[in-house]
């Protein structure tokens, strides 16, 4: 089949690797307009045009959907894997087999900007992939393939999306050869629906008179990025890493012993393994605390 592939974030490369080498033609990708990035404002490729380029496979950016040319309808199919934008139908039906979607979850559970984050913050044990065929409403299409995957212990959301997205390969396969025989997709069944939407800045803020692994599941479902906050002596600090003890101190008081720095929470305190202070790095915690010299009762607030 003829493809192209729409995506922006990293996630779709292990896909696009696959399609690049199968005996399919991946004759275009498109992937979203370069973006200021950083506190210089520099304009950045995505990292899947990045792809493109080292590939030598043509890349095609247009700013909205109004602005597709319809170069689409010489085409088979076109796969999306992130790619961050909402297609209307008239776009949708140009290939020969319309559009297809790699999402990071098992629909119709966790339809949305944000599955594999909103996974880990509702402390799931499982979640997967699905393909399916692209429709106007927000993951509604009919499904193709899906694929479960067993949620690890102390997995960081970036963490489950790289697992997730080594998945993508063998299930697009299965999904081509699917089409290919002429296989219907089954509908998704909207009763059991849920939503998994964008994380937001406001949400990202730590409430320490919640239960401690409701809170591990938040900095973890943050983690790596945008990190969950809090604030110490009035500044704002990233939390991307913790973990619940058997310990107990007030809510939100900080205590560093036997080389571990603990929080207290409705319950057990939670260790704070990886943070970024205010104006610093990513770094230990314990690194940070013996830096910061906090006294008894300080609190993270």
């Amino acid at each position: 089949m003829k493809i192209a592939v729409a995506a922006s974030p990293e996630v779709a490369i292990p896909t696009l690797e696959y399609l690049f080498s199968s005996e399919h033609d991946l004759a275009l990708v498109i992937s979203r307009p370069d973006s200021s990035v950083g506190r210089g404002r520099e304009l950045t490729p995505t990292a899947v045009s990045n792809w493109a380029k080292e590939k030598h496979v043509d890349l095609y950016c247009p700013n909205k959907a109004a602005d597709f040319d319809e170069r689409l309808k010489d085409f088979d199919l076109v796969i999306t894997i992130g790619y961050g934008l909402i297609l209307p139908k008239a776009l949708l039906i140009q290939p020969k087999f319309g559009f297809i979607n790699l999402h990071f979850s098992l629909l119709p559970k966790l339809r949305g900007a944000a599955p594999a984050q909103r996974a880990i913050i509702e402390g799931l044990k499982q979640t997967g992939v699905t393909v399916f065929q692209l429709d106007e409403g927000m993951d509604t299409g009919p499904i193709y393939v899906r694929r479960e995957f067993q949620i690890e212990p102390g997995m960081t959301a970036g963490d489950l999306l790289s697992s997730l997205a080594l998945l993508g390969p063998e299930v697009i396969a299965e999904a081509l050869t699917a089409i290919e025989r002429g296989d219907e997709p089954i509908a998704q069944d909207d009763e059991q629906a849920s939503l998994a939407a964008k994380l937001t800045k406001a949400e990202a803020r730590i409430d320490w008179s919640k239960a401690s692994e409701e809170i591990v599941n938040k900095i973890l479902g943050f983690a790596p990025n945008p990190g969950t906050t809090t604030l110490f002596r009035g500044e704002i600090i990233r939390i991307t890493k913790a973990r619940v003890s058997t310990k107990r101190y007030p809510k939100g008081n900080l205590t560093l012993t036997e080389g571990r720095v603990f929080v207290g929470t409705a319950d057990n305190a939670i260790e704070l393994q990886v943070v970024t202070p205010a104006g610093k790095k990513q770094m230990d915690a314990v690194a940070w605390a013996n830096g910061a010299r906090f006294k008894a009762g300080e609190v993270l607030e």
